[in-house]
């Protein structure tokens, strides 16, 4: 196995000394059923997606909500699926159950279990980059830390904890949201060479 050449590891002032970035491709919203087998079609031509999912926090003891948003992209487009709005449609588990596609993510399972409360499905061909990170020694687990290491810029958190629920996004959520799913397609083609 070859050794990842970067640092492993970041403080918080490390990290300040990075520059943003976030994803300048096309963003899709998909809040209306009736345009999640188009999005699915695109989707299900990648060979590999960037994944994450987005729930309205809650700050009641014992009470989670449902996952709220569910993000897949390539390098160019990100589509950002509305679940609260559209549930979880059988095209959409067939892609997350289609084994010929990898789904890169970060700490995945919680992610499934989330999903697998909306619609049974048996996820095929998830990826996570903690695993992958671990096998390269790197001590950064979340996505805040891990860009940086892996790909140099840091990537903004400041709409982790808003609503995800709202009748529509912001632009910031969006943004936000599309970055995440393409982060993790990124950082996975950075580090996949190094475990071979």
């Amino acid at each position: 196995m070859k050794v990842f050449p970067e640092i492993n590891s970041l403080s918080n002032d490390d990290l300040a000394t990075y520059p943003y970035n976030s994803f300048t491709g096309k963003i899709t919203v998909i809040s209306d059923v009736r345009k999640v087998d188009d999005a699915v079609a695109y989707l299900s031509k990648c060979s590999v997606l960037g994944f994450d999912t987005e729930t309205r926090p809650t700050f009641t003891k014992n009470h989670t909500n449902s996952v709220a948003l569910l993000q897949l992209s390539d390098e160019n487009q990100a589509f950002l699926f509305r679940l609260n709005m559209i549930g979880l449609p059988p095209s959409l588990t067939n892609l997350l159950a289609n084994e010929s596609i990898k789904k890169i993510g970060v700490a995945v399972h919680d992610d499934i279990k989330g999903l697998q409360k909306l619609s049974p499905f048996n996820p095929k061909n998830f990826i996570d980059l903690q695993i992958i990170a671990k096998q390269l020694h790197i001590e950064a687990m979340g996505l805040r830390k891990l860009t940086p290491i892996a790909l140099g810029f840091k990537i903004s958190k400041r709409q982790q904890l808003s609503n995800w629920e709202n009748v529509f996004l912001s632009r910031a959520q969006r943004q936000y949201a599309a970055t995440d799913a393409w982060v993790s397609l990124r950082i996975y083609q950075q580090l996949q060479p190094f475990t071979l």
